[in-house]
């Protein structure tokens, strides 16, 4: 009777933990907490995530967040800081867009273009160390490029349950880097990579294809009329470096950080022509003044629209600290030659270091950037570059593997600048591009090689705010 008492209480339980799944019978069911189902809850669920605001958006829910990262991956224990990214939500069951400008994110809601073409979701890393994704006190070592793929990769495992379909990480510029490093150190996240006009300075020494670039850009006329405009900047320096600094006491500007007023005036100068070709369309050199017969102020308006004024002021480079530190730390910085300058020029190109205060130190990392090429190289794997034709920071750009195994593509869109893009591209590029993005995202291929998600004039408008020094 025992025995028969004790089968038939196992067989119970035995029905009971199959019922449960994994725990058994009503008991524990019942003790269970339901699972979030609003996006908000979820997302707030995440452990170290915080809420910011959530701003409505037609067909969207828009969240800006804070998500608790360590200051050094490599010794979590060492302390933490708040790290802000925003999340463009369409539908769990869509694809993910992972984004990053290199630099600040936007609180405003937006769409890269591969959000578009694969109708999903965005989400949006503000680098760290700008602000406020910066650190309290701020140990400047602890900002490189494995620290900030490091950053992502966790932000990915923490999404990635919520938003569980395929990711396609992209980015522009020093975005379009950013993506790239990422990919190179954790290569088993994204399902595809799309990055956009991304310089790849190899040897930072070696720049001398920037220089081939600028002998052979756009026509010979407009390079002329280019080359004498600064080259008059240079020639009335003085009347012009007046105004300079009439401007400068008008806006309450200061030259701490590069160390004066004429350091600062010959760095925008000598951005001018590459300014042009990074931000202007071709057919801009119709308003290229007249360097011989210009006015001072003339002179003076133009180089401002090209290149700004404020941009080497103490002002203008605080924001921009931590990617001055990267370039003359790990990602290398052009410098051109000029030759049509002759003597007039004092400083040349100014390096990295004179934009950075001189209480944070710097060294240069030769390896970085040849570790990133050689992996790119050889072991890229569905990574898709697009350049503009007339972008000078092009002139270095990323060479992926080939080969169907590698399913990897470089693209160049005609007359484009900084802002080339798919959309861009000759017809049967722009297919290509458009049918492997679409299929890296595990979406249906458009026939028309069309973005699957309608054009939406504020979500996908430019950003109209130029980085008007050189900056990638």
């Amino acid at each position: 009777m025992r025995k028969a008492l004790r089968w038939l209480l196992s067989l119970v339980v035995l029905i009971g933990i199959g019922t449960a799944g994994t725990v058994s019978a009503a008991g524990a069911a019942t003790a269970a907490k339901p699972q979030a189902t609003d996006i908000k809850d979820r997302l707030l669920a995440i452990p170290g995530m915080s809420l910011i605001e959530e701003k409505p958006y037609t067909g969207y829910r828009y969240f800006v967040l804070n998500y608790t990262q360590p200051i050094d991956h490599r010794h979590p224990s060492k302390g933490t800081f708040k790290q802000r990214l925003t999340v463009l939500h369409k539908d769990t069951a869509r694809p993910t867009a992972f984004f990053t400008s290199g630099y600040g994110v936007s609180t405003n809601p937006s769409r890269s273009e591969p959000t578009r073409i694969i109708d999903g979701n965005q989400v949006s890393m503000e680098y760290r160390f700008f602000t406020p994704s910066r650190p309290e006190p701020a140990d400047w070592s602890k900002l490189d490029i494995w620290q900030a793929a490091s950053d992502q990769h966790r932000i990915f495992k923490a999404l990635k349950p919520v938003y569980d379909k395929k990711w396609v990480a992209t980015g522009g510029s020093k975005g379009g880097m950013t993506a790239t490093y990422y990919e190179r150190f954790y290569p088993r996240d994204m399902d595809g990579v799309v990055a956009y006009v991304a310089p790849n300075d190899v040897v930072n020494k070696e720049d001398s294809r920037y220089d081939e670039f600028f002998e052979t850009v756009g026509t010979k006329e407009c390079r002329a009329a280019l080359e004498a405009v600064q080259r008059e900047a240079l020639v009335r320096r003085e009347p012009l470096e007046k105004k300079y600094a009439e401007f400068a006491e008008a806006g309450d500007y200061t030259f701490k950080t590069v160390g004066n007023l004429d350091k600062a005036y010959e760095a925008v100068v000598l951005d001018l022509v590459w300014g042009f070709w990074q931000y202007q369309p071709e057919s801009a050199c119709a308003d290229v003044p007249d360097a011989s017969s210009a006015s001072d102020q003339a002179i003076f308006d133009y180089v401002d629209s090209v290149g700004g004024w404020t941009s080497y002021t103490d002002q203008g480079l605080t924001p921009y600290t931590p990617y001055y530190y990267q370039a003359g730390t790990q990602l290398g910085s052009p410098d051109i030659k000029q030759p049509w300058l002759g003597d007039l020029s004092r400083y040349g190109y100014q390096p990295p270091r004179n934009f950075v205060p001189r209480e944070i130190p710097m060294k240069f990392q030769s390896g970085a950037m040849k570790d990133v090429d050689r992996w790119v190289r050889h072991n890229a794997t569905r990574m898709m570059y697009v350049y503009g034709e007339n972008d000078p920071w092009g002139a270095e750009p990323f060479r992926p593997a080939r080969g169907a195994k590698h399913d990897s593509h470089v693209f160049t869109a005609p007359g484009a600048n900084h802002g080339a893009n798919v959309a861009g591209l000759v017809p049967a590029e722009k297919a290509k591009a458009t049918e492997r993005i679409q299929a890296w995202a595990g979406v249906s291929t458009s026939a028309s090689a069309k973005p699957l998600a309608p054009y939406d004039a504020k979500l996908d408008r430019k950003d109209e705010q130029k980085d008007l020094t050189l900056r990638p």
